[in-house]
């Protein structure tokens, strides 16, 4: 079973099977000044495995975000490392690597790398967004040759790690409790549609942060190598301007995976949502 720490974490803002019935998350140009983001923003989260009496620290991953103004259309580059803790390195060794680039007037990225070495897995993306919303996708899986597709995406398809910055970009006053919100992202070559569930606000304890006020959601993943497409992936994110995700947990197919922020600096906003 691979772990997929970057995967867990990304999912994290997202969830389960589009619905026609339901409007997308909304694409428009923001103002500079309104993103919730800038220059240099650093995430580092701690990735925890439970399954009976074992309750234990197995991996981290760090977001990095750099904005790049010295083109015609400015862009942030953000990349996420995950890698197991190294005692578990000899279990089961991960070393992920995403990248992406995204256009900072409306989000919507132009270029996306993943790059996967977990155990004996090996997979390479590289995805590449054109004008008229396809996607140009190269996949590389283990030893196999690269596979070449050009995909059909929409305005509202985006790469997992763009689509963790353009999900806190979007205002969560007006949604009801209950109310679901799709979002489209692009990997290993397929497109999946899927929404997230709002559950309003909650206190919530960190881990070795402190309390924090929250909004809550809820995501249901679909069934693969690590979900069973049963349970559901519930997530706190910061109820500031930050919109940072601070705790996820889901149950898995052997075991519960958390995650939760452990560190972080050059935030744009203060973390006002801490409460002690």
């Amino acid at each position: 079973m691979r772990l997929k720490l970057l995967l867990i974490i990304f999912t994290a803002f997202l969830s389960n099977v589009y619905s026609q019935e339901l409007l997308p998350l909304p694409v428009r140009d923001i103002k500079f000044e309104d993103l919730v983001f800038s220059h240099g923003e650093n995430l580092r989260y701690i990735i925890n495995y439970q399954w009976g009496s074992i309750n234990t620290d197995v991996g981290e991953a760090i977001l990095t975000l750099e904005y790049n103004e010295n083109t015609e259309e400015p862009f942030f580059h953000a990349r996420a490392a995950g890698r197991t803790f190294k005692f578990y390195d000899v279990l089961f060794k991960v070393r992920d690597f995403y990248e992406t680039k995204f256009s900072a007037r409306n989000l919507r990225p132009f270029y996306f790398h993943r790059d996967i070495r977990e155990k004996r897995y090996k997979m390479k993306n590289t995805m590449t967004f054109l004008p008229n919303y396809q996607i140009r996708a190269n996949v590389e899986r283990l030893d196999e040759p690269p596979r070449d597709t050009l995909l059909n995406g929409k305005i509202y398809t985006f790469d997992l790690l763009s689509l963790f910055y353009f999900a806190r970009n979007n205002d969560f006053v007006n949604d009801k409790v209950g109310q679901e919100r799709p979002v489209s992202f692009v990997i290993d070559g397929e497109i999946f549609d899927l929404y997230y569930r709002y559950l309003g606000k909650e206190n919530k304890k960190i881990q070795g942060l402190g309390h924090y006020k929250t909004i809550k959601f809820a995501a249901r993943l679909v069934a693969g190598e690590v979900f069973s497409g049963k349970d559901e992936l519930v997530f706190w994110v910061s109820d500031d301007k930050n919109k940072i995700p601070l705790l996820f947990e889901t149950p898995i197919i052997v075991g519960r995976v958390m995650g939760r922020l452990a560190g972080f600096s050059n935030i744009k906003y203060p973390l006002s949502s801490k409460i002690k």
